[in-house]
């Protein structure tokens, strides 16, 4: 089996629609950040969200850092997964799942040293799963995602071999490096943005090489 894919920054109902026919499992779906790409209006976000299949997961990427910003946005959107690209500094994760029952919570990592493989696993236990990024929260201003960097894959699977959640590697993944990225961490989920888009938009030919790197792996490695 390949592992699942997340298409991520989508901008409308017809880039969903190619993702999910391309062999997305996922789709992630940006709100308001400090930096990055793909930021759409909450309205889009909850029109987008409600015309997929259930059987895909939608993330609604938030960086509200507190439990009542996150209930809002979310309650503005209806997505069926909350992907917290910050760290959660008012309020808890308990409190969220009591407010949002049914609701999956993936909390974003940006791995940058061992003291993110320490905070991937003290979280680990409190949400549902863990996203394995490559942006900055300690800049003035902050990187939460859509770098395009790659980190340091052995820190991931670390992360990977010592928690019991879906963990989802993200990061500068392309057509050219996603297959060795798989390998060395072999992660449940690959989550990628900019890596299957030229000039922001979906580039059909990237979408289908992606897939046949992962079709590839799992055939020959």
């Amino acid at each position: 089996m390949i592992p699942k894919v997340k298409i991520c920054c989508i901008n409308s109902i017809e880039e969903a629609k190619t993702a999910i026919v391309y062999g997305a499992s996922a789709i992630g779906l940006v709100g308001k950040m400090p930096s990055g790409p793909g930021v759409i209006p909450d309205k889009l976000i909850h029109d987008i969200a409600k015309q997929v299949p259930h059987t895909i997961d939608t993330f609604l990427l938030t960086s509200e850092t507190s439990t009542e910003g996150i209930i809002r946005h979310h309650h503005k959107t209806q997505t069926n997964t909350i992907q917290i690209v910050d760290r959660l500094i008012e309020g808890s994760y308990d409190q969220l799942r009591q407010a949002l029952p049914g609701v999956k919570l993936v909390q974003v990592v940006h791995v940058l040293d061992e003291n993110s493989v320490s905070d991937a696993i003290d979280i680990s236990p409190l949400v549902d799963g863990l996203l394995l990024d490559s942006g900055n929260p300690n800049l003035q201003i902050k990187e939460l995602g859509g770098t395009g960097r790659v980190h340091n894959w052995k820190l991931s699977k670390k992360i990977r071999d010592r928690v019991n959640v879906q963990v989802f590697l993200a990061g500068g993944l392309n057509p050219e490096n996603v297959r060795q990225a798989y390998k060395e961490v072999e992660p449940y989920g690959i989550d990628v943005c900019s890596g299957v888009r030229t000039s922001g938009y979906l580039d059909l030919l990237k979408l289908e090489k992606f897939f046949d790197s992962l079709k590839l792996y799992n055939t020959t490695d």
